[in-house]
């Protein structure tokens, strides 16, 4: 799903392999009422960064990638891709291993790790394994949400499966059938085969009373949660302090919940965003998409010729394609 500034970086082909430990100074503050809540022999690994909505930057150029692509998503400092041919490509400054070989379907970039369903359907992870977020769990999966310290996969049958940090019970799965699962910071939000939305953890936020209705997607960020209702409408609860819950009118196909700003795809295939647009991940390019992804203070986009574009901040090179 959620979730950075000078780093040592040792570029490796398409990978670019940096410490977790180089994290800027504005790092903090979010983090704060978070850690606090932990036990006292907890370290809290290193949080994301707070914004400033006044703070006035420039939008950086859309990087694009030309190879055709399938499928994409944005974690906090990295980004990875699946091609058209099923290998998996990450990007960006993350103390990350190479990302392994094999064809997948499906990739999601979390905090500072990466998990990823393959053509068989079996997981399979890497990167920050502090929590166990790394470690999948056996079985056939049909998609899989990496969150900060967290993952939760869908299996074939159903069910929800997640592991990882688990203090706040953001890994604790309730029982019945959905057809999607989303990871966001502290919290677990899943799509129900009846179009109910049920979220589970951490709610200082409001980020996991879900509203009544319909829905058709639901994706979960740092302290809030956006989702599609069954009328193309987006509805977010949650923080809002940047207005990344406050969704414009229209009709979406597609939404995607980061830190403190938001993407959807409209349904006549353009991108739009909210909240804060520091370093301009929440300015898109123009085109026509098929998904869009928001990392921490970058967005990928996948177009509808198969070719990536991101935009936003690339100081560990996460919306800087290969």
């Amino acid at each position: 799903m959620l979730l950075l500034a000078t780093a040592a970086l040792l570029t490796t082909g398409c990978i670019t392999i940096g410490s977790t430990d180089d994290v800027p100074e504005t790092v903090a503050a979010e983090l704060t009422r978070v850690a606090e809540k932990a036990t006292p022999t907890w370290t809290p690994t290193p949080p994301l960064p707070t914004t400033t909505s006044t703070l006035s930057h420039p939008a950086r150029t859309p990087m694009p990638l030309t190879e055709s692509f399938r499928h994409i998503s944005s974690g906090t400092i990295h980004t990875c891709v699946v091609n058209a041919y099923g290998s998996v490509t990450c990007w960006g400054g993350i103390d990350t291993q190479t990302p392994p070989a094999g064809s997948f379907r499906q990739v999601s970039a979390g905090g500072f790790h990466t998990c990823g369903i393959k053509t068989d359907g079996n997981m399979a992870c890497w990167g920050d394994d502090r929590f166990g977020q790394a470690m999948a769990p056996a079985g056939s999966f049909q998609q899989v949400s990496a969150g900060y310290q967290h993952t939760c996969g869908l299996k074939t049958d159903g069910s929800v499966a997640c592991w990882g940090d688990e203090r706040f019970g953001q890994a604790m799965a309730p029982a019945g059938s959905f057809q999607q699962v989303s990871a966001g910071a502290w919290h677990t939000c899943g799509l129900k085969t009846d179009d109910s939305v049920d979220c589970w953890s951490d709610d200082d936020d409001g980020q996991t009373k879900a509203p009544a209705g319909s829905f058709q997607q639901v994706s979960a960020g740092w302290f809030y949660t956006c989702g599609i209702k069954t009328d193309d409408s987006v509805l977010c609860w949650g923080h809002n302090d940047d207005e990344q819950s406050t969704p414009p009118p229209g009709s979406f196909r597609q939404v995607s919940a980061g830190v403190h700003h938001t993407c959807g795809i409209r349904t006549d295939g353009s991108v739009d965003c909210w909240g804060d647009d520091i370093y301009g991940k929440a300015t898109p390019p123009a085109g026509s998409f098929q998904q869009v992804s928001a990392g921490h203070q970058h967005t990928c986009g996948l177009k509808t010729d198969g070719s990536v574009v991101c935009w936003g901040k690339i100081d560990a090179r996460q919306a800087a394609p290969p």
